[in-house]
């Protein structure tokens, strides 16, 4: 049986009108203030940013961690941040929060540029080609882009790296077989 409000409001004790049993109570405040209606998002105009879950209202923001434009409905204040409510379902119950990031070190591109550029200046390629492989080995893993991108810049550095590593054996084995025939 509900509780009457105005009992609750006087104190900490209730008294059951069903069946007279007292009741300690404790009531959380927001009980006995008025609720405002909440505000509906205002419709895109054309030309306007609209949200990606509603395209008929107009976004207030962007979601910090995707990017996606948000209608005030959707938007969802994450400390200072605001998030949309996919990824604020895609962070629940994770220790630890999602980062804001704007750029990131395309590893993939090092590990394709970094053999041949080397071959410019080839007796850096002894050093490039070691560091080539351990790159591609190291990052393999790691998010590739902010965009969507794909692993083979990884596989053809590193088949690069393999080849003048390769030539850089053959050299040597060739340069002790020459010293040891004089």
């Amino acid at each position: 049986m509900p509780l009457p409000k105005w009992e609750l409001a006087a104190g900490n004790e209730a008294v059951c009108t069903l069946c007279g049993s007292r009741n300690h109570v404790r009531v959380f405040p927001a009980t006995f203030t008025q609720q405002q209606a909440p505000t509906l998002p205002e419709g895109a105009a054309e030309g306007e940013a609209a949200c990606f879950d509603h395209p008929n209202k107009k976004a207030v923001a962007a979601c910090q961690q995707c990017g996606k434009f948000v209608c005030q409905l959707c938007a969802v204040e994450f400390g200072a941040e605001t998030w949309c409510p996919s990824c604020v379902t895609a962070g629940a119950g994770k220790a630890k929060t999602a980062t804001t990031e704007a750029a990131r070190t395309l590893y993939d591109s090092i590990a394709l540029t970094l053999p041949l550029v080397s071959l410019i200046l080839w007796p850096l390629t002894i050093i490039a080609a070691p560091a080539t492989l351990a790159l591609a080995v190291l990052k393999w893993r790691q998010p590739l882009s902010l965009v969507r991108r794909f692993r083979w810049r990884f596989a053809l550095g590193a088949l690069a790296a393999l080849v003048e590593t390769g030539f850089w054996c053959w050299g040597i084995v060739y340069l002790i077989s020459q010293a040891g025939r004089k």
